[in-house]
């Protein structure tokens, strides 16, 4: 095999050439974009590394991984320098996409090829993480895709599923008749609640320049520090000139709630795509901060229409509150994480 292997950090090295084509052949989600990857990758305390394989002039395989240390030091993180000899590990995951596997493959790779190219993958990465690499934690692993880093000395652990919507239906109602007889009640209300509601401003649509990025982006970080640390989490805020970038793309709807004053109450962004759309971020005012209840069900409403009117295959609303969408008719897709210690990568 003549795969050449590069491991790039995107906030310093130049975009790989034929990066746009390979995304469009793998029908890639947007945010495998070089320029989303740089900016989000600027200032995270877990920034990516982005290993790249060629056979030839050719692109072959990405794989995405972010940089991990101890701590809860909320400055951006090293991968060069002094800081190759303190403890890090890598996690091969897109930090807000846990739908979707951290790596993109070439048509006519078979298994065995794309087994072969992520042992190498961990080998070249933790080269360029440092002597203090231990290792690689696969994220978000689905079960037709454990086999290719699954192994001896490599735990498989199941994690929490993504939840995800198969598109069967005709139009909005055959959805909302899906659901449960309660459900589906609710839904309605709130629906014509929302609609009625002349205090409540609603503003939906792609290419959004009407925002202020720095709102948004401390609006979500207060409403994930609200809901409290999550477990293993090594990922940063979201920063202001991610999300200003973001909006501004035609291939996001960005959907936001205002009083009738002006004042953002919640706002959440849709990644569009040819096959599964992907609800990435959502964040409102507390309930008692003056905001209505339950405009996440509005949220959904707007994602299943948008799926159904663009023919879509699929609905992804990501990970976490799995009852509550499950009872939207979100199917959940088991997912597994899978740990590889560094000595085991030499194997």
């Amino acid at each position: 095999m003549t795969w050449s292997i590069a491991v790039l950090d995107p906030r310093t090295d130049t975009e790989p050439a034929g990066w746009a084509a390979f995304l469009e052949a793998q029908q890639a989600p947007l945010t495998w974009d070089y320029g989303l990857l740089c900016l989000e990758s600027a200032h995270s305390r877990s920034p990516y590394l982005l290993t790249v394989v060629t056979d030839g002039e050719d692109l072959v395989a990405a794989v995405l991984a972010m940089v991990c240390r101890p701590g809860s030091s909320p400055d951006p993180g090293p991968v060069g320098g002094p800081a190759r000899w303190g403890p890090r590990w890598l996690e091969v995951q897109h930090a807000w996409l846990s739908a979707y596997p951290a790596w993109l493959f070439a048509e006519g790779l078979d298994a065995g090829e794309r087994r072969e190219i992520l042992r190498r993958f961990e080998r070249a990465a933790c080269r360029r993480t440092g002597p203090g690499c231990l290792g690689v934690v696969y994220r978000s692993v689905t079960p037709d895709a454990v086999g290719l880093v699954a192994g001896r000395g490599r735990p498989v652990r199941e994690i929490t599923p993504t939840l995800v919507l198969e598109n069967t239906f005709a139009d909005l109602d055959g959805w909302l008749a899906s659901l449960s007889r309660n459900r589906r009640s609710s839904l309605r209300g709130q629906i014509r609640k929302i609609a009625a509601d002349p205090g409540l401003v609603v503003r939906a649509g792609t290419a959004r320049d009407d925002l202020d990025p720095e709102e948004l982006a401390a609006m979500l970080r207060a409403h994930r520090e609200a809901k409290g640390p999550v477990k293993f989490d090594q990922r940063g805020p979201v920063t202001a000139g991610y999300l200003g970038e973001l909006v501004r793309r035609p291939d996001v709807v960005t959907t936001t709630y205002h009083d009738d004053r002006g004042r953002l109450l919640a706002f959440t962004d849709l990644l569009d795509h040819a096959v599964m759309p992907l609800h990435q971020h959502w964040a409102a005012l507390p309930p008692d901060g003056g905001r209505p209840k339950h405009l996440y069900f509005d949220v959904v409403v707007r994602g299943v229409r948008h799926m159904i009117e663009n023919n879509r295959k699929f609905l992804s609303l990501g990970r976490g509150v799995t009852d509550l969408k499950t009872s939207l008719g979100f199917t959940p897709s088991p997912m597994a994480g899978v740990i590889v210690p560094r000595p085991v990568t030499r194997w």
